[in-house]
């Protein structure tokens, strides 16, 4: 049997799982804004900056998609950090956002939350994993695009070749 002083009863409340879903709500939305975003950057710095494909345009394009992502992920962090600070379920903001980084990428932490908001710890975990993936989807979409214009071009370089290399036709 265990000992309740070390163990305390835990009961999931309304108020926990409602603002738990409303984060996780909040979380997916600025998630979407910020792929669109990430997206139309990327075409717009396709168009503009390199008309014609280039390897090295290619790269910058999908490093620069990379850094917004990361920006979109630490911002969606800071709304679960303030929300911790404000239900004064952190000592203070440093700690607040490295525990909502932490728990977001699912990593864990040392820290825990206040035993009536505990459920938001998992929840915290899977936003994370949601919009991780969904970024995933995103990144691969652009990678993708840039390795078939890769292959194109070497296809194009190579057909190129193989008509210089061709013997011209005897008259």
């Amino acid at each position: 049997m265990s000992d309740p002083t070390v163990y305390p009863h835990y009961v999931i409340s309304l108020e926990e799982v409602s603002w738990g879903v409303l984060l996780v709500a909040i979380t997916m939305s600025l998630h979407g804004i910020g792929m669109v975003a990430t997206l139309r950057a990327s075409n717009f710095a396709k168009r503009r900056f390199d008309p014609s494909p280039s390897f090295l345009g290619g790269i910058a394009v999908l490093i620069s998609a990379s850094w917004i992502i990361t920006i979109v992920h630490l911002l969606e962090v800071v709304v679960w950090a303030a929300f911790f600070l404000w239900k004064d379920a952190m000592p203070n903001a440093s700690t607040s956002y490295y525990f909502a980084l932490m728990d977001y990428t699912t990593l864990g932490s040392n820290y825990n939350l206040p035993l009536h908001w505990r459920l938001l710890e998992g929840m915290i975990g899977i936003a994370g994993l949601l919009t991780f993936a969904w970024s995933t989807g995103v990144l691969f979409t652009l990678a993708q695009d840039f390795q078939n214009q890769q292959l194109t071009l070497l296809r194009e370089r190579h057909e190129q070749q193989q008509r210089h290399q061709r013997p011209p036709p005897l008259p």
